[in-house]
């Protein structure tokens, strides 16, 4: 008997995905575990596999933006007779914003060579990229940057194989000089739709600001730590060399196990007290932030931190992580020091307890004994949710990482 292929929710607050490219075609077989396409959600693209085996009697739906729940595909036996989804027609319009030339820009377009004609108007010619299907070809990290940026991929030349349009050409195109000059000089306002990114960034800041959140800060010297960094970076040679990144997360990660009401997230009638210390780093990329998470930071070294951290971060910024690297975390850590700012005050990931706001260690005038010197100092801002934490715990806690930054070996 037939099955309907779903698009399944893999998140928490996932409405929606964009099917980038079947990896299997109508007719061939398809084992139960089997990756079978791959799907584009919020922050990650990732290849989702067959929940049953049998032949891929139909794909629904090619590509293009798709509710959670939808058919997008069947599964049966072989020579067996499906109909149509109701719902195929669907995904049309989304398409539309991958390229696709609806009605209506193939209208302004011969507007536009009827008054180049007139000398009313120049208009440049734009070559369109090779197409399959009807759509634009193009990679799918080039259509997450081109969507996160809102270039419309149809206006672009691709460079790659066949006229694939590549990361480059988003690139170039997002640096070129566009119309935007010209609405600046006239005064008009540009409009820039939200992102799918840019739309989850706004809904989980909202539920952010909903929990009743307060914030301590501490300065930490840092002259331990500095000379600990440098016989790391001595030792690690020709591999990953650990940062003050890398170090803290260790600190804060030894600090958690400590302090395990800190290492929690809120449950709405509870509060649950996490095993281990699950770490998530946020990481900037175009027009957003992404945390993805590095697992039981506790029970690594700091070179191995360092060497999964630089992994993830690597693998955030070219669009290439899974569902699970976003999933879990127990607590953030959100460091701005690479930018000189000194402090700040990092929103809230629920249902987290808290995040730690990191800035730059720079060179401060301290008293010692009496005496003024200059010393490296960084100052840490610890955001909590007030529903799971109270301020004697959190300070405890900050206390802890300030001691385990001060004095490395007592973190051991």
């Amino acid at each position: 008997m037939a099955t309907e292929v779903k698009l399944p929710r893999l998140g928490q607050g996932m409405e929606a995905g964009t099917i980038v490219r079947w990896l299997k075609s109508e007719g061939e077989q398809v084992e139960k575990g089997e990756p079978l396409y791959e799907l584009d959600t919020d922050k990650v693209t990732q290849e989702v596999e067959a929940d049953t085996s049998g032949v891929l009697l139909k794909i629904a739906i090619a590509e293009g933006e798709v509710p959670v729940g939808q058919t997008i595909a069947v599964i049966g036996e072989e020579g067996e007779q499906v109909s149509a989804p109701e719902a195929d027609t669907e995904v049309e319009e989304p398409r539309q914003e991958e390229g696709s030339r609806a009605p209506a820009r193939d209208e302004e377009r011969e507007r536009g060579k009827r008054a180049s004609t007139n000398g009313s108007e120049q208009v440049t010619e734009i070559k369109e990229p090779a197409r399959a299907d009807g759509r634009v070809k193009a990679s799918p990290l080039a259509r997450r940057i081109a969507r996160e940026r809102g270039i419309d991929l149809a206006s672009l030349h691709g460079t790659g194989p066949e006229g694939r349009i590549v990361v480059e050409d988003v690139e170039r195109a997002a640096t070129a000089p566009a119309v935007v000059t010209v609405a600046a000089r006239t005064g008009d306002v540009e409009r820039v739709p939200l992102t799918s990114l840019r739309k989850t960034i706004a809904r989980r800041m909202t539920e952010a600001w909903q929990a009743p959140v307060f914030q301590i800060s501490m300065s930490a010297d840092m002259t331990r730590a500095v000379e600990v960094r440098g016989r790391l970076v001595e030792r690690a040679k020709d591999g990953v060399k650990p940062s003050y990144n890398d170090i803290l997360i260790k600190v804060c990660a030894a600090a958690l196990m400590r302090h395990r009401d800190v290492n929690a997230r809120f449950a709405d009638d509870a509060i649950d007290l996490l095993p281990s210390a699950d770490i998530g780093i946020a990481v900037a990329v175009p027009n957003g932030l992404i945390v993805p998470v590095l697992r039981a930071a506790e029970v690594k070294s700091i070179e191995q931190i360092a060497a999964e951290s630089r992994e993830l971060v690597t693998r955030t910024r070219e669009g290439k992580l899974r569902q699970e690297d976003l999933e879990g975390g127990s607590f953030t850590i959100s460091n701005l020091g690479m930018f000189g700012v000194e402090q700040f005050v990092a929103v809230l990931n629920p249902p987290q307890a808290a995040i730690l706001a990191v800035g730059a260690l720079e060179e401060r005038v301290v008293v010692r004994d009496g005496e003024f010197e200059a010393r490296p100092m960084m100052t840490m801002t610890l955001s909590c949710d007030h529903r799971s934490l109270d301020g004697a715990t959190a300070s405890e806690f900050l206390r802890t990482v300030k001691d385990f930054l001060e004095e490395p070996g007592l973190a051991l």
